[in-house]
């Protein structure tokens, strides 16, 4: 699902106390991240009936990857969001970008800047220390012409550098005369080799910002000690708008890691299955795993936006998708470890139809037919020869009822040489149809199964969480120690119902007394069914 989510949802927050104070400017808001990032900026924009724009940072040339910028647009178009024709790139500001770069060093509060990077961090200064360079006085007609020389190609890469002149002795470092351009000769994507000099982003962000009529620029809090650099730009160059900046918290989620450095490392050292992997935090591994737009939509509706860091529980947004698919999942029968029931007084060669429910919470779903013989799969948990305490299920003497069909007495098992059951047995009850119990005697147990005559196989992966502690990348821990050994386990030979062949991605079914599952969008084919366990039927999630 993809629907929008309503205003009375998007309860108010500071952002939107900000945006109520400027908002006779109207305009349009710009936007790109993770989820959260999306999700406030998009419904920001509704909200007010703005518009948010789509834009792709291009100034470094050696970061892009346009199959990246492609699943950023998937992803943000599966979560439900539209940005029209309000897509950017960067790049397409460059020139501006230096025509302002000139008019900085015009006015005298910029100059080219010849330390090398271990010069510059050596003259960075401290707290109680100025940061300097020798440079920083250099006459403006000599910064011009060096600048236009850098911009032709005249100087080595890291030779020269052009920075804002600001204040070098600021307690917040990234005033101290920070370099707004620096030679890189990299071939870029979309400029080709046209430029040799690039903006850094703290410079690029503003401008680009003004230039599309962008009103409130929204982003993650590690960029709060950089707006007083976004608000110096835009006030010193002349800018035809002025937004403003605002910072939110960025999403934690406990048990996994959320930098792009580690997530990276995880794909690129094989220990997961790719960036869709449906154990990674991305939304591409979220969607194969079953994770629906609705439901990651309310999950950052219902943790809020907020100023401070904090760290979200797993189990909340596997609570979001329970709420999510108890609605609109269907009903579906698997049996994840099958052991054959032989129902050894239901007549040989006849098979019943039972209809059942295809979702309860949904009327109109209507109903299926499954079929029941003689014999069936059923879980080997199922059955135990000798059974613990407050065991409901089978067991010699024991009654259960086989969902939606009979009542079933257990008689015994069958056993291979190893010790292992192989067979289980137990007589019906004509009477129980459909569960019932005429006589009013009372069945504990139910259990789900699949008809042996009228089945298929499936292969089933069952994900748990990535690590094995909350925090794996605290401190100096190497997070990769923290790896969950059982993290997936692949199940094959699973007996589904003959109905499930041929379903398809992203379809999401419950399978009875399991889980919520569902089309693998990869690896699935109808002549080999693969199912991802979303989450499972218990909810974990307690509220404090």
């Amino acid at each position: 699902m993809s629907e929008i989510v309503n205003n009375e949802i998007m309860q108010g927050n500071f952002i939107h106390d900000f945006i109520e104070e400027d908002i006779a400017e109207g305009g349009r808001y710009e936007g790109i991240g993770h989820a959260k990032a999306v999700c406030i900026n998009f419904a920001t924009a509704e909200k007010y009936k703005g518009m948010c724009n789509l834009r792709m940072d291009d100034t470094n040339p050696t970061k892009e990857d346009v199959e990246y910028v492609d699943a950023i647009k998937e992803d943000i178009k599966w979560l439900g969001f539209d940005w029209g024709d309000r897509f950017f790139y960067a790049s397409e500001y460059f020139e501006q970008m230096y025509g302002f770069a000139v008019e900085l060093i015009q006015k005298g509060l910029a100059y080219v800047c010849e330390l090398t990077p271990e010069q510059m961090r050596e003259y960075r200064g401290d707290t109680q220390t100025p940061a300097k360079s020798p440079f920083r006085d250099r006459p403006v007609e000599e910064s011009l012409d060096l600048f236009r020389r850098m911009r032709a190609g005249e100087f080595p890469d890291g030779s020269m550098t052009l920075r804002a002149k600001i204040d070098l002795a600021s307690g917040n470092f990234n005033m101290r005369d920070p370099v707004i351009y620096r030679i890189n000769r990299m071939h870029h994507h979309r400029t080709g080799d046209e430029w040799c000099i690039y903006p850094m982003y703290d410079f690029a962000h503003p401008i680009e910002d003004a230039l599309e009529g962008i009103t409130h620029s929204l982003c993650s809090l590690e960029f709060e000690s950089h707006r007083p650099l976004y608000d110096w730009v835009i006030d010193n160059i002349s800018a035809p708008a002025k937004p403003r900046q605002i910072e939110f918290a960025r999403l934690g989620i406990n048990n996994t890691v959320m930098s792009k450095r580690k997530l990276r490392q995880l794909v690129e050292d094989g220990y997961v299955d790719g960036w869709d992997d449906p154990r990674m935090p991305t939304l591409c591994g979220l969607r194969r795993r079953g994770y629906t737009p609705k439901a990651i939509r309310s999950f950052v509706d219902q943790i809020g936006v907020s100023k401070v860091n904090s760290i979200v529980e797993y189990s909340f947004l596997e609570h979001c998708l329970r709420d999510d698919l108890n609605e609109t999942a269907a009903r579906a029968m698997c049996v994840l470890r099958p052991v054959k029931l032989v129902i050894t007084n239901y007549p040989e060669g006849m098979t019943e139809e039972f209809e059942v429910e295809n979702n309860p919470n949904r009327p109109e779903d209507g109903v299926r037919t499954v079929t029941f013989s003689r014999e069936c799969w059923i879980e080997a948990d199922d059955f135990m020869e000798v059974p613990i305490k407050k065991y409901q299920r089978l067991y010699p003497g024991n009654e259960v009822r086989l969902k939606s069909t009979y009542i079933v007495r257990c008689t015994g098992c069958k056993k291979d040489e190893d010790g292992n059951v192989v067979e289980v047995y137990a007589e019906y009850d004509p009477a129980t149809r459909g569960g019932n119990t005429p006589d009013g005697r009372k069945v504990r147990g139910t259990i789900h199964w699949v008809d042996a005559a009228n089945c298929a196989d499936a292969e089933v992966r069952l994900y748990d969480n990535l690590f094995t502690v909350p925090d794996p990348d605290v401190g100096d821990r190497n997070f990769l120690d923290y790896l969950n050994p059982h993290s997936l386990d692949v199940l094959q030979n699973c007996k589904i119902e003959k109905s499930l062949v041929g379903a398809a991605a992203p379809q999401s079914f419950q399978f009875m007394r399991i889980g919520y599952f569902c089309v693998d969008n990869k690896d699935s084919a109808p002549d080999h069914m693969v199912f991802n366990r979303s989450v499972s039927l218990k909810d974990g999630f307690k509220k404090k």
